[in-house]
């Protein structure tokens, strides 16, 4: 398949073509590592991921544009409830207001597995760190952000052939990140894994109602995605840096 059909596949498996808003919600949880120390596991996350795709939005034909807001929550490894402080220290939530992205074709990683196919999309990250160790040495531990994101797309195999705007989907989600801000791990070598696992809703009422009802008293506009492109995107470390301007 070339390029574009086959980002024509992943559109139509991440998103819908019909321009309707898709939400994916996810579980899982976050484990911590450390050199000389045993892993340990922090926490239960879960979140969801209101999306909806644009076509266009580049010269090259074929281009879509995904504007998303993920809202996602930090919890008890144990009861799985939603935390609000750990270690003495207040939890920040995922809040990212946009999360978007702009597509153009490219050679989609794809596994043929039977009756499914896998979407394979590896992301590693390294740029300027929003928070600078001189102006956030509690919170950071490097001037450069550096993580890895792995994610994996799973569609019926008719997602190459049909017309459908849109095809059921699960997923599966890997992150490798240094120590949370909130967390005021500073230079402490190590880091956490985020290891989790979800599916594309019927809608969005269909993610759970403990989840819904926290983003309805908190920020209730991450019940539908975007109206807009925005840019740029926001992030936990840009989120954290907004709450705590540097002084």
């Amino acid at each position: 398949m070339t390029p574009a059909e086959l980002l024509l596949a992943l559109a139509r498996t991440r998103a819908s073509l019909d321009g309707g808003e898709v939400t994916f919600w996810w579980t899982g949880d976050v484990h911590s590592w450390a050199p000389g120390e045993p892993y340990r596991h922090l926490f239960g996350f879960e979140g969801v991921n209101v999306a909806r795709l644009e076509a266009g939005g580049g010269e090259e034909e074929g281009t879509y544009r995904l504007l998303t807001r993920e809202a996602a929550f930090y919890l008890d490894p144990r009861s799985r409830e939603i935390l609000e402080t750990w270690e003495d220290k207040p939890v920040v939530h995922v809040w990212n207001d946009p999360a978007n992205q702009a597509w153009r074709p490219f050679p989609v990683p794809v596994t043929d597995l039977g009756d499914q196919v896998c979407f394979s999309l590896e992301i590693p990250l390294s740029y300027p760190s929003p928070l600078p160790v001189a102006q956030y040495p509690l919170n950071s531990a490097d001037d450069t952000y550096r993580a890895l994101e792995l994610f994996q797309f799973f569609a019926p195999a008719t997602v190459l052939t049909t017309d459908a705007p849109s095809v059921p989907a699960t997923m599966s989600w890997t992150r490798m990140s240094p120590w949370l801000p909130w967390m005021e791990q500073g230079a402490r070598p190590g880091g956490l894994t985020f290891h989790c696992r979800g599916r594309k809703l019927s809608s969005y009422e269909d993610a759970p109602e403990r989840t819904r009802a926290y983003i309805a008293a908190h920020h209730p506009e991450f019940a539908r995605a975007p109206e807009k492109w925005t840019a740029p995107n926001e992030t936990s470390w840009t989120y954290f840096r907004a709450l705590h301007p540097p002084r």
